[in-house]
């Protein structure tokens, strides 16, 4: 056989059947554009050099790898229909003599015409719209764009490598599948139906006990950090308990339907139920992916959307006011008036050389430790407490400060004697009447209506206890406690915040100048390393930090978006695949009851009962896995300083609404294909 007659026929087949290749290769072509764009994207000068730059690429490279991993298993499961649809093709080559080694030929030809236009065109379009892509991504990040275009020869290369090692994969797979399959199975394998499938409970009730599971720890989360873990657990229950129910489920409401003879015996309901019932292993496979791809982008958009559209909220929440500086002192020996007025004085010396006045000034003392909460007290063991750092549950971060500092800052007149103490708690409950921490013992008299914002205790994703003690000396013992390298366990601090209503910059350049002049002064703790040479402090501020935050959401954001497009794109695909296969298999059903005298209008009615039965239970579930998934959800956006529940909510709702729009029309235009096919049939 001439060699020139391979491609010929590969040629001719993807014609033939472009109802099936021509969706294939679109796909593959928006898969080789997303990866080239984030590619371009995670390389891009204007995007690497901006504030916060750095995060923003690593985050882009991060998506490279997903898109790739999920390319490659979409794909896969694609290719698997495509390669079904053409086996009575090879079958009947087979029978007309041409041996498997030719049959495989034919396939290299195909996937090679298939593989270079996807990835040629892939790239066109990639390279057409990365620019676009980019300055996206930069108003996203509220950074300055310009309109240099460049296309780097390095994300060329490496989507091309990328994209030729899937299609080979796919071609290796192909190859097998026909090789391993005779000459019958190739002829009947489109016809291979599956045996009258039997209501499996157990595996129904299995799976409804994983989806119980898992919705009950994503509910009794306590706390951010924890949510972690516990939300990786619950999506692999989520996932496999989907399968199960969708699986075993389905088959078991079909069975019902069947039993309910008001409903099956009706003329737009029985052929749908019936033919449904016989491939219900590999329908609710489908239909449990299309519900898992569904969460997937209901998750990123509600989660991704929520973080950038609450960045202004974060921010505020993390800074509350233009500069903050939090210094560390030594000990509370040197934590006095006297010292601080030095520190202070020099301070205003700076405000005069800019001839500036601070606004809305703070200025407080406090002290705040880590410890581990337990039934005999608050275990203070720098063991025990970092060997707890990764659960966090049953962490607290105590903050103290004296009577003095409490009544002048939030004008009280709260009196305090001794041991006593009066508490207020942010996110936890204590109700004891005694606070055990180490050897102090300090008895609690009441709760405080309201606190100071200590250090990060609006935004600390640990549980923390405010406690207003009579004097420093009560919990001087604490001073001693040191951690794993011999560091003070107990910070010590002096916070001074203030506003300038002057612009990001001039405000910058106070602030660095103010940070500076803490090394003239001996109270702040130094190193561990006893050189002296350093100082310990927190210093924030707001203009610098905020280019930060809108790289990290707007990237965020960004991949968010791109990623729930090709997430929608393969839910799409396998959508119409399905009905298309389905559509073939019942062709001659829909024949036969053409000919007892079902009308086309009958059919339309049978598949819209169809998709109405089973098509929709996806979306549902989908809902619904993402209704208890908000609960982890807020708790993890709140490790991103995120405290707006509403956003979240009506970011949430937005989301399923947009979403279950381009469902419907997907389903729509899906099932219009389904119903061109089996209407084709002969009246």
């Amino acid at each position: 056989m001439k060699a020139s007659i391979f491609p010929k026929l590969a040629r001719t087949g993807i014609i033939k059947n472009k109802k099936i290749y021509l969706p294939y290769i679109l796909s593959g072509i928006g898969m080789v554009m997303m990866y080239y764009i984030v590619d371009f994207l995670s390389r891009a000068d204007s995007v690497t050099s901006i504030k916060g730059g750095g995060n923003l690429s690593t985050i882009l490279s991060m998506g490279k790898f997903v898109i790739a991993a999920f390319v490659l298993m979409f794909m896969l499961y694609t290719n698997s229909f495509l390669i079904r649809r053409r086996n009575k093709e090879f079958g009947l080559y087979n029978i007309l003599g041409m041996d498997k080694k030719s049959i495989t030929k034919i396939i290299t030809w195909e996937s090679l015409f298939v593989s270079v236009i996807s990835i040629v065109f892939g790239l066109i379009s990639g390279i057409t719209f990365s620019k676009l892509s980019e300055l996206a991504l930069l108003y996203l990040t509220h950074s300055e764009t310009n309109y240099k275009f460049a296309i780097p020869t390095d994300s060329i290369k490496f989507t091309v490598i990328v994209f030729a090692a899937i299609y080979f994969l796919l071609w290796i797979k192909s190859v097998i599948r026909v090789r391993r399959t005779d000459t019958l199975e190739l002829m009947h394998s489109e016809n291979t139906g599956e045996k009258p499938p039997k209501a499996n409970w157990f595996f129904a009730l299995v799976g409804v006990i994983a989806l119980g599971i898992a919705y009950t720890m994503s509910i009794t989360i306590k706390s951010p950090l924890s949510a972690i873990f516990s939300f990786l657990v619950a999506v692999i229950l989520v996932i496999v308990g989907t399968y199960i129910v969708f699986m075993a489920g389905s088959v078991a409401l079909c069975k019902i339907l069947q039993k309910n003879k008001k409903y099956y015996y009706k003329k737009n309901h029985f052929v749908s139920v019936s033919s449904m019932a016989y491939r219900m292993k590999r329908n609710g496979a489908g239909l449990a992916s299309i519900c898992i791809l569904s969460t997937m982008v209901l998750v990123m958009i509600a989660s991704s959307a929520s973080l950038y559209f609450g960045a202004d909220d974060s921010i505020k929440a993390r800074f509350p006011q233009q500069n903050q500086i939090e210094c560390y002192i030594s000990s509370f020996d040197k934590l006095t008036e006297e010292n601080i007025a030095k520190v202070r004085s020099g301070y205003n010396d700076i405000f005069k050389k800019y001839n500036l006045t601070p606004e809305n000034l703070t200025e407080y003392t406090y002290a705040e430790i880590t410890a581990l909460n337990s039934k005999k007290g608050f275990d203070t063991d720098a063991s025990h407490v970092l060997d707890n750092m990764v659960i966090y549950d049953n962490l607290r971060q105590l903050y103290f400060t004296t009577v003095d500092e409490y009544n002048r800052v939030m004008g009280t007149n709260i009196h305090l004697n001794g041991n006593d103490i009066m508490v207020h708690t942010l996110r936890c409950s204590f109700d004891e009447k005694i606070l055990q921490l180490g050897d102090v013992k300090l008895n609690v008299l009441g709760k405080l209506d309201s606190y100071p914002e200590f250090g990060n205790a609006n935004v600390d994703v640990i549980p923390s206890i405010m406690v207003v003690v009579s004097n420093y000396n009560v919990i001087k013992p604490l001073e001693t406690l040191a951690d794993y390298n011999g560091d003070q366990m107990l910070d010590i601090c002096w916070h001074y915040g203030y506003d300038l209503d002057k612009v990001d910059a001039q405000a910058n350049e106070v602030f660095r100048a103010q940070v500076e002049s803490l090394a003239n002064y001996d109270i702040t703790r130094h190193s561990s390393d006893g050189t002296g040479n350093s100082f310990s402090y927190n210093a924030s501020c707001l203009a610098e930090e905020r280019d930060d935050f809108y790289t990290t959401f707007g990237g965020l954001f960004f991949i968010g978006v791109l990623l729930s497009i090709i997430f929608i794109f393969a839910m799409a695909m396998i959508i119409y695949y399905k009905q298309i296969s389905e559509g073939y298999e019942d062709q001659s059903r829909f024949e036969i009851m053409q000919k007892v005298g079902m009308t086309k209008k009958d059919i339309r009615q049978s598949i819209n009962s169809q998709i109405l039965t089973i098509f929709f239970a996806p979306l549902g579930f989908a809902m619904l896995h993402l209704a208890f998934a908000i609960p982890p959800i807020w708790k993890l956006l709140q490790l991103f300083n995120l405290q707006n529940l509403n956003l979240v909510l009506i970011t949430t709702f937005i989301a399923i609404a947009v979403f279950a729009v381009f469902y419907a029309v997907i389903y729509k235009i899906t099932a219009r294909s389904y119903y061109n096919i089996v209407s084709e049939a002969k009246e």
